[in-house]
């Protein structure tokens, strides 16, 4: 058993992150799961040897294929029964995992954490308007919210071994109360428009320098030409013109997409530390000096509005040939 280190400097012998994959691609939160577990994981799906770099540390492969998180809590429940504290990030596999290998274990199961260690959980509770702190228990399984840690970028180079597992036929519900696996019948790639914000690779954010509910409509279709998904400010959805859930920021919804577009965003506090570590910012202001334009890669000195108007125009020019 590798000991491993809590961000707490608590001594912890056994803590692990279970990090689900899908064709290689590291869920978000999935490498902040493994830094708040001391760098030890354990990466589980399809394409393990691709995902294990992104995550560096001391990672644990079991190439098992296809999405089945019965059959996975089922099969890692034996193999994990020694290790006292298992983390998964909150993507949509480690939310659905999670509580299944909590089940599978007979350990509690704590959702949406945001610290994690030997001596307490703390969780976010009301859409993160409040934070509980719960004594831990001698073993559990939690989820790490994404977003609330960041990653340790110095890391040292994967140290990859592989972990074989037998998967046993959990597809029909009625072999058993945990054999409840759906078959996949078809996969449908996810609608911009309607995915969870902290899953977003592409945002288009506006703030108070856009000036009407139809300048949001027009984000909306930038949106849609990109696949990107629309975030705003909270100035903007406490006017309501965009649902709170589409707020950004560290009262909102924490995110961490490859590019980021952010139109009339002057760049709150509470705005940019919800953004994560965008690969790529493109802002446009009508303030050259607003901390917003001092983040971008690409600081537009414009009229937000007047931007968005002739970017949709020319967007829509190109998808009609024109």
């Amino acid at each position: 058993m590798i000991a491993a280190l809590c961000r707490d400097g608590s001594n912890l012998t056994a803590v692990l992150a279970v990090i689900p994959v899908r064709d290689g691609v590291v869920p978000a939160g999935g490498a902040e799961t493994a830094d708040e577990c001391g760098g030890r994981s354990l990466v589980i799906g399809s394409g393990t040897v691709e995902a294990a770099p992104a995550i560096g540390g001391i990672v644990s492969i079991a190439e098992v294929g296809t999405y089945r998180p019965a059959a996975w809590a089922a099969a890692l429940a034996p193999v994990l029964a020694a290790e006292a504290i298992i983390v998964l990030p909150t993507s949509p596999d480690g939310r659905d995992l999670g509580p299944r290998l909590a089940a599978a274990l007979g350990r509690p199961f704590f959702a949406g954490a945001i610290s994690v260690n030997s001596a307490q959980v703390v969780v976010a509770r009301g859409g993160g308007l409040s934070m509980h702190t719960i004594a831990a228990p001698a073993a559990f399984v939690a989820t790490l919210q994404v977003g609330v840690r960041g990653v340790i970028h110095h890391r040292d180079p994967a140290q990859v071994t592989e972990l074989p597992l037998a998967l046993g036929d959990t597809t029909d519900i009625a072999d058993a109360p945990h054999a409840n696996d759906a078959r996949l019948e078809r996969l449908v790639d996810p609608d911009p428009a309607s995915i969870d914000l902290s899953e977003a690779q592409r945002i288009v954010g506006g703030g108070a320098g856009l000036n009407s509910t139809a300048q949001f409509d027009l984000l909306t279709e930038v949106g849609v030409h990109i696949g990107a998904s629309v975030g705003a400010t909270r100035v903007i959805t406490d006017r309501g013109w965009v649902p709170h859930e589409r707020q950004i920021g560290t009262t909102g919804v924490v995110v961490d997409p490859q590019l980021y577009l952010a139109f009339g965003i002057s760049g709150a506090v509470q705005h940019t530390s919800g953004l994560g570590q965008p690969d790529h910012i493109i802002s446009v202001n009508t303030d050259a000096h607003c901390p917003m334009m001092q983040l971008a890669d690409l600081a537009v000195v414009a009229d937000a509005n007047e931007v968005l108007t002739h970017l949709v125009r020319l967007l829509g020019s190109e998808a009609t040939g024109g």
